[in-house]
Protein backbone atom coordinates (compact mmCIF):
# COMPACT_ATOMS: atom_id res chain seq x y z
CA UNK A 1 0.00 0.00 0.00
CA UNK A 2 1.04 3.56 0.00
CA UNK A 3 2.86 5.74 2.55
CA UNK A 4 -0.88 6.27 4.52
CA UNK A 5 -1.57 4.34 7.40
CA UNK A 6 -3.79 1.23 6.65
CA UNK A 7 -5.88 2.59 10.18
CA UNK A 8 -5.60 6.19 8.31
CA UNK A 9 -9.24 7.17 6.60
CA UNK A 10 -6.87 9.64 4.30
CA UNK A 11 -5.75 6.23 2.93
CA UNK A 12 -8.84 5.47 1.03
CA UNK A 13 -9.16 7.54 -2.25
CA UNK A 14 -12.82 8.48 -3.71
CA UNK A 15 -13.54 5.65 -5.42
CA UNK A 16 -13.10 3.64 -2.43
CA UNK A 17 -15.08 5.57 -0.51
CA UNK A 18 -17.33 4.73 -2.56
CA UNK A 19 -17.46 1.42 -2.44
CA UNK A 20 -17.37 1.42 0.90
CA UNK A 21 -20.69 2.92 0.71
CA UNK A 22 -22.19 0.35 -1.07
CA UNK A 23 -22.19 2.26 -4.66
CA UNK A 24 -19.95 3.27 -7.35
CA UNK A 25 -18.42 1.57 -10.17
CA UNK A 26 -17.68 -1.78 -9.77
CA UNK A 27 -14.04 -1.66 -11.79
CA UNK A 28 -12.99 0.25 -8.98
CA UNK A 29 -13.39 -2.83 -6.82
CA UNK A 30 -9.57 -3.62 -8.61
CA UNK A 31 -8.28 -0.63 -7.35
CA UNK A 32 -6.82 1.15 -4.32
CA UNK A 33 -6.21 -0.73 -1.11
CA UNK A 34 -9.20 -0.19 0.82
CA UNK A 35 -10.21 -2.79 3.20
CA UNK A 36 -14.02 -3.05 2.95
CA UNK A 37 -15.51 -3.17 0.04
CA UNK A 38 -19.50 -3.31 -0.36
CA UNK A 39 -22.23 -2.46 1.40
CA UNK A 40 -21.69 0.02 4.39
CA UNK A 41 -24.88 -0.77 6.19
CA UNK A 42 -23.31 -4.10 7.91
CA UNK A 43 -21.08 -2.29 9.64
CA UNK A 44 -24.17 0.14 10.56
CA UNK A 45 -25.88 -2.57 11.76
CA UNK A 46 -23.06 -3.46 14.05
CA UNK A 47 -22.75 0.22 15.14
CA UNK A 48 -26.38 0.14 16.32
CA UNK A 49 -26.39 -3.10 17.92
CA UNK A 50 -23.67 -1.96 20.24
CA UNK A 51 -25.26 1.19 21.11
CA UNK A 52 -28.43 -0.34 21.99
CA UNK A 53 -26.64 -3.11 24.02
CA UNK A 54 -28.33 -5.72 22.20
CA UNK A 55 -27.05 -9.21 23.02
CA UNK A 56 -28.15 -12.44 20.49
CA UNK A 57 -31.35 -13.62 21.35
CA UNK A 58 -32.76 -10.40 22.18
CA UNK A 59 -32.63 -8.10 19.67
CA UNK A 60 -34.83 -4.91 18.87
CA UNK A 61 -34.48 -5.41 15.09
CA UNK A 62 -35.81 -8.18 12.42
CA UNK A 63 -32.04 -8.85 10.95
CA UNK A 64 -30.23 -11.50 10.79
CA UNK A 65 -26.17 -10.73 10.86
CA UNK A 66 -24.10 -13.37 9.66
CA UNK A 67 -20.18 -13.74 10.26
CA UNK A 68 -18.34 -15.91 7.70
CA UNK A 69 -15.07 -16.48 8.08
CA UNK A 70 -12.25 -17.50 5.61
CA UNK A 71 -10.01 -20.18 5.95
CA UNK A 72 -6.81 -21.02 4.71
CA UNK A 73 -4.64 -22.96 6.91
CA UNK A 74 -2.05 -20.20 8.65
CA UNK A 75 -3.64 -17.56 6.23
CA UNK A 76 -6.12 -17.55 9.32
CA UNK A 77 -3.59 -15.47 10.79
CA UNK A 78 -5.43 -12.56 9.45
CA UNK A 79 -8.33 -13.57 9.63
CA UNK A 80 -7.57 -13.69 13.43
CA UNK A 81 -6.71 -10.14 13.49
CA UNK A 82 -9.68 -9.20 12.19
CA UNK A 83 -11.65 -11.05 14.83
CA UNK A 84 -9.63 -9.48 17.38
CA UNK A 85 -10.10 -6.03 16.10
CA UNK A 86 -13.88 -6.61 15.99
CA UNK A 87 -13.86 -8.01 19.68
CA UNK A 88 -11.70 -5.19 21.07
CA UNK A 89 -14.44 -2.87 19.14
CA UNK A 90 -16.85 -4.01 21.06
CA UNK A 91 -18.68 -5.48 18.04
CA UNK A 92 -18.50 -9.59 18.44
CA UNK A 93 -21.90 -9.55 20.41
CA UNK A 94 -23.74 -7.87 17.00
CA UNK A 95 -23.70 -11.36 15.16
CA UNK A 96 -25.84 -14.01 15.11
CA UNK A 97 -24.49 -16.58 13.53
CA UNK A 98 -21.11 -17.96 12.51
CA UNK A 99 -19.79 -19.60 9.41
CA UNK A 100 -16.25 -20.88 8.83
CA UNK A 101 -14.39 -23.48 6.73
CA UNK A 102 -11.19 -25.01 8.27
CA UNK A 103 -8.79 -22.19 10.12
CA UNK A 104 -12.18 -19.86 9.65
CA UNK A 105 -13.80 -22.51 11.99
CA UNK A 106 -11.19 -22.41 14.72
CA UNK A 107 -11.44 -18.28 14.44
CA UNK A 108 -14.93 -18.15 14.21
CA UNK A 109 -15.17 -20.52 17.57
CA UNK A 110 -13.09 -17.91 19.07
CA UNK A 111 -15.41 -15.33 18.48
CA UNK A 112 -18.41 -17.27 19.64
CA UNK A 113 -16.47 -18.04 22.85
CA UNK A 114 -15.26 -14.41 23.85
CA UNK A 115 -11.97 -15.48 23.10
CA UNK A 116 -11.74 -12.79 19.99
CA UNK A 117 -7.60 -11.93 21.20
CA UNK A 118 -6.80 -15.57 21.65
CA UNK A 119 -7.85 -15.96 17.67
CA UNK A 120 -4.69 -13.79 16.65
CA UNK A 121 -2.74 -15.18 19.33
CA UNK A 122 -2.49 -18.97 18.85
CA UNK A 123 -1.12 -18.27 15.07
CA UNK A 124 1.71 -16.58 16.58
CA UNK A 125 2.41 -17.77 19.88
CA UNK A 126 1.42 -22.04 19.61
CA UNK A 127 1.20 -22.53 15.31
CA UNK A 128 4.16 -20.84 13.73
CA UNK A 129 6.12 -23.72 14.92
CA UNK A 130 7.39 -26.72 13.88
CA UNK A 131 5.39 -28.97 16.65
CA UNK A 132 2.09 -28.11 14.93
CA UNK A 133 3.86 -27.79 10.86
CA UNK A 134 6.68 -28.99 9.82
CA UNK A 135 7.10 -30.11 6.35
CA UNK A 136 10.14 -32.40 6.43
CA UNK A 137 7.63 -34.78 8.13
CA UNK A 138 6.02 -35.04 4.40
CA UNK A 139 6.35 -38.89 3.30
CA UNK A 140 7.08 -40.18 6.72
CA UNK A 141 4.56 -41.81 8.85
CA UNK A 142 4.04 -38.12 10.70
CA UNK A 143 1.63 -35.61 9.36
CA UNK A 144 2.87 -32.54 8.14
CA UNK A 145 0.37 -30.66 10.40
CA UNK A 146 -0.23 -32.49 13.68
CA UNK A 147 -4.06 -31.72 14.23
CA UNK A 148 -2.89 -33.52 17.87
CA UNK A 149 -0.98 -31.01 18.84
CA UNK A 150 -3.59 -28.41 17.99
CA UNK A 151 -6.60 -30.36 19.68
CA UNK A 152 -4.81 -31.90 22.42
CA UNK A 153 -2.22 -29.44 23.39
CA UNK A 154 -2.62 -25.97 22.45
CA UNK A 155 -6.47 -25.96 22.64
CA UNK A 156 -6.10 -27.68 26.24
CA UNK A 157 -3.34 -26.09 27.70
CA UNK A 158 -2.15 -22.84 26.12
CA UNK A 159 -5.78 -21.72 24.24
CA UNK A 160 -8.02 -23.75 26.57
CA UNK A 161 -10.89 -23.93 24.35
CA UNK A 162 -14.44 -25.27 26.21
CA UNK A 163 -16.16 -27.20 23.24
CA UNK A 164 -19.55 -28.23 25.16
CA UNK A 165 -19.61 -23.82 25.27
CA UNK A 166 -20.56 -23.97 21.74
CA UNK A 167 -23.54 -26.38 22.65
CA UNK A 168 -24.86 -23.69 24.58
CA UNK A 169 -23.91 -20.59 22.96
CA UNK A 170 -26.98 -18.37 22.18
CA UNK A 171 -25.02 -17.69 18.68
CA UNK A 172 -24.73 -20.81 16.64
CA UNK A 173 -21.63 -22.14 14.65
CA UNK A 174 -21.92 -23.59 11.23
CA UNK A 175 -19.09 -25.41 10.37
CA UNK A 176 -18.42 -26.49 6.80
CA UNK A 177 -16.77 -29.89 6.16
CA UNK A 178 -16.43 -31.68 2.85
CA UNK A 179 -17.68 -35.57 2.17
CA UNK A 180 -14.53 -37.30 1.46
CA UNK A 181 -16.54 -39.33 -1.24
CA UNK A 182 -18.23 -37.05 -3.32
CA UNK A 183 -15.97 -33.78 -2.43
CA UNK A 184 -19.19 -31.95 -1.46
CA UNK A 185 -19.71 -29.24 1.06
CA UNK A 186 -22.06 -30.13 4.23
CA UNK A 187 -22.74 -28.10 7.43
CA UNK A 188 -22.30 -29.18 10.71
CA UNK A 189 -24.49 -27.41 13.58
CA UNK A 190 -26.55 -27.73 16.61
CA UNK A 191 -24.20 -30.74 17.61
CA UNK A 192 -25.36 -31.95 20.95
CA UNK A 193 -21.82 -32.91 22.75
CA UNK A 194 -18.52 -30.87 22.67
CA UNK A 195 -16.93 -34.26 21.89
CA UNK A 196 -18.82 -33.76 18.83
CA UNK A 197 -17.88 -30.53 17.91
CA UNK A 198 -14.17 -31.35 18.80
CA UNK A 199 -14.83 -34.07 15.68
CA UNK A 200 -16.11 -31.67 13.61
CA UNK A 201 -13.77 -29.04 14.05
CA UNK A 202 -11.14 -32.22 13.72
CA UNK A 203 -12.86 -32.97 10.57
CA UNK A 204 -12.98 -29.37 8.91
CA UNK A 205 -9.27 -29.24 9.10
CA UNK A 206 -8.63 -32.83 7.59
CA UNK A 207 -6.08 -32.65 4.22
CA UNK A 208 -5.18 -36.29 3.59
CA UNK A 209 -1.30 -36.34 3.14
CA UNK A 210 -0.99 -33.42 5.29
CA UNK A 211 -2.78 -34.04 8.43
CA UNK A 212 -3.83 -37.82 8.42
CA UNK A 213 -6.74 -39.87 7.01
CA UNK A 214 -10.61 -38.32 6.56
CA UNK A 215 -12.17 -38.08 9.96
CA UNK A 216 -14.99 -40.58 10.50
CA UNK A 217 -18.30 -39.24 11.57
CA UNK A 218 -21.84 -41.55 12.07
CA UNK A 219 -19.63 -43.76 9.35
CA UNK A 220 -18.90 -41.18 7.22
CA UNK A 221 -15.77 -39.93 5.86
CA UNK A 222 -15.37 -36.59 6.15
CA UNK A 223 -12.34 -33.75 4.89
CA UNK A 224 -11.16 -30.11 5.27
CA UNK A 225 -14.59 -28.27 4.64
CA UNK A 226 -12.31 -25.46 2.97
CA UNK A 227 -11.81 -27.87 -0.21
CA UNK A 228 -15.78 -27.80 -0.94
CA UNK A 229 -16.46 -24.60 0.46
CA UNK A 230 -13.92 -21.87 1.34
CA UNK A 231 -15.65 -19.07 2.39
CA UNK A 232 -19.26 -19.90 2.69
CA UNK A 233 -20.95 -16.64 1.96
CA UNK A 234 -23.40 -18.06 -0.45
CA UNK A 235 -24.06 -20.67 2.52
CA UNK A 236 -25.51 -17.78 4.58
CA UNK A 237 -27.15 -16.36 2.46
CA UNK A 238 -29.59 -19.02 1.54
CA UNK A 239 -29.98 -19.91 5.70
CA UNK A 240 -31.69 -16.02 5.56
CA UNK A 241 -29.35 -13.61 6.20
CA UNK A 242 -30.10 -10.36 5.66
CA UNK A 243 -26.93 -8.96 6.31
CA UNK A 244 -23.08 -10.61 5.87
CA UNK A 245 -19.65 -9.80 7.00
CA UNK A 246 -16.69 -11.72 5.55
CA UNK A 247 -13.72 -11.83 6.43
CA UNK A 248 -10.81 -12.62 3.65
CA UNK A 249 -7.78 -13.95 4.43
CA UNK A 250 -6.42 -13.10 0.94
CA UNK A 251 -5.84 -9.42 -0.83
CA UNK A 252 -8.50 -9.27 -3.67
CA UNK A 253 -5.36 -8.74 -6.14
CA UNK A 254 -4.19 -12.09 -4.80
CA UNK A 255 -7.76 -13.83 -5.25
CA UNK A 256 -8.30 -12.34 -8.64
CA UNK A 257 -4.64 -13.32 -9.85
CA UNK A 258 -4.34 -16.87 -11.23
CA UNK A 259 -2.45 -18.25 -13.26
CA UNK A 260 -3.67 -21.87 -15.22
CA UNK A 261 -0.60 -22.73 -15.92
CA UNK A 262 0.97 -22.44 -12.84
CA UNK A 263 2.49 -26.09 -10.90
CA UNK A 264 0.40 -27.58 -8.10
CA UNK A 265 2.86 -28.20 -5.27
CA UNK A 266 3.93 -31.60 -4.69
CA UNK A 267 1.26 -32.41 -2.21
CA UNK A 268 -1.60 -31.46 -4.66
CA UNK A 269 -0.76 -33.79 -7.13
CA UNK A 270 -0.08 -36.31 -4.88
CA UNK A 271 -3.69 -35.86 -3.74
CA UNK A 272 -4.89 -35.97 -7.03
CA UNK A 273 -3.45 -39.29 -7.49
CA UNK A 274 -6.03 -40.09 -4.47
CA UNK A 275 -8.80 -38.63 -5.93
CA UNK A 276 -8.82 -37.18 -8.70
CA UNK A 277 -9.49 -33.16 -8.65
CA UNK A 278 -8.80 -33.05 -5.12
CA UNK A 279 -5.84 -31.80 -5.21
CA UNK A 280 -7.06 -28.66 -7.84
CA UNK A 281 -9.80 -28.11 -5.77
CA UNK A 282 -7.03 -27.30 -2.46
CA UNK A 283 -5.75 -24.59 -4.32
CA UNK A 284 -6.15 -21.18 -3.62
CA UNK A 285 -8.58 -19.62 -6.96
CA UNK A 286 -9.61 -22.66 -7.79
CA UNK A 287 -11.68 -22.61 -4.33
CA UNK A 288 -13.02 -19.22 -4.64
CA UNK A 289 -14.57 -18.57 -8.08
CA UNK A 290 -18.14 -18.51 -6.78
CA UNK A 291 -17.39 -16.60 -3.94
CA UNK A 292 -15.19 -14.48 -5.66
CA UNK A 293 -18.56 -13.55 -8.30
CA UNK A 294 -21.14 -13.43 -5.43
CA UNK A 295 -18.73 -10.81 -3.20
CA UNK A 296 -17.88 -8.69 -6.15
CA UNK A 297 -21.11 -8.58 -8.40
CA UNK A 298 -23.36 -6.00 -6.47
CA UNK A 299 -26.44 -7.56 -8.81
CA UNK A 300 -25.82 -11.04 -8.35
CA UNK A 301 -29.13 -12.86 -8.17
CA UNK A 302 -27.59 -14.74 -4.98
CA UNK A 303 -27.71 -11.89 -2.81
CA UNK A 304 -31.58 -10.96 -3.68
CA UNK A 305 -31.22 -7.46 -1.72
CA UNK A 306 -29.00 -8.87 1.12
CA UNK A 307 -26.27 -6.70 2.37
CA UNK A 308 -22.88 -7.63 1.72
CA UNK A 309 -19.61 -6.53 3.06
CA UNK A 310 -16.19 -8.08 3.06
CA UNK A 311 -12.85 -6.95 4.86
CA UNK A 312 -9.93 -8.18 3.15
CA UNK A 313 -6.27 -7.52 4.01
CA UNK A 314 -5.11 -4.31 2.41
CA UNK A 315 -1.53 -6.12 1.87
CA UNK A 316 0.08 -9.68 2.10
CA UNK A 317 2.62 -10.34 5.25
CA UNK A 318 3.71 -13.20 3.12
CA UNK A 319 2.02 -15.95 4.62
CA UNK A 320 0.42 -19.06 3.10
CA UNK A 321 -1.24 -21.89 3.82
CA UNK A 322 2.14 -23.98 5.89
CA UNK A 323 3.96 -20.42 6.76
CA UNK A 324 5.89 -20.89 9.72
CA UNK A 325 7.84 -18.02 10.20
CA UNK A 326 6.42 -15.96 13.50
CA UNK A 327 7.48 -12.74 12.23
CA UNK A 328 5.48 -13.10 8.71
CA UNK A 329 2.95 -14.95 10.74
CA UNK A 330 2.51 -11.76 13.57
CA UNK A 331 2.02 -9.15 10.55
CA UNK A 332 -0.74 -10.99 9.25
CA UNK A 333 -2.12 -10.78 12.37
CA UNK A 334 -1.36 -6.93 12.93
CA UNK A 335 -3.02 -6.24 9.09
CA UNK A 336 -5.84 -7.84 10.06
CA UNK A 337 -6.66 -5.74 13.14
CA UNK A 338 -5.81 -2.84 10.62
CA UNK A 339 -8.04 -3.66 8.25
CA UNK A 340 -11.08 -3.52 10.72
CA UNK A 341 -9.85 -0.72 12.38
CA UNK A 342 -9.73 0.95 9.00
CA UNK A 343 -13.31 -0.52 7.61
CA UNK A 344 -14.51 0.65 10.85
CA UNK A 345 -13.10 4.37 10.53
CA UNK A 346 -14.05 4.92 6.84
CA UNK A 347 -17.21 6.66 6.08
CA UNK A 348 -20.41 4.48 5.31
CA UNK A 349 -23.67 5.45 4.54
Amino acid sequence: MSGASATDPSALGDDDRTVARGGGDPAARGRGDTAARGDGEVLDLLRRRRAEGSRPGTRSDPHTLALVVGGGGMRGAYAGGMVHALEDAGLADGFDVVYGSSAGAYVGTALVLGHGADAARIFVDDMADRDFIDPRRFGTRNPVVSLDHLLEHILVHSKPTDWQSLVESPVPLRVVLTHAGDLQPHVFTGLPHGDDWKRAMRATAAIPLLTGPPVRIDGESWIDGSVGDPLPVARALEDGATHVLALMTRTVAELTRHDPGARAPLWARSLDRIAPGLGRMTQDVARHGESLALITDAAHPGREGAHLLTIAPTRSAGVRGLTTDPERVREATRIGREAVTSALRSPVG
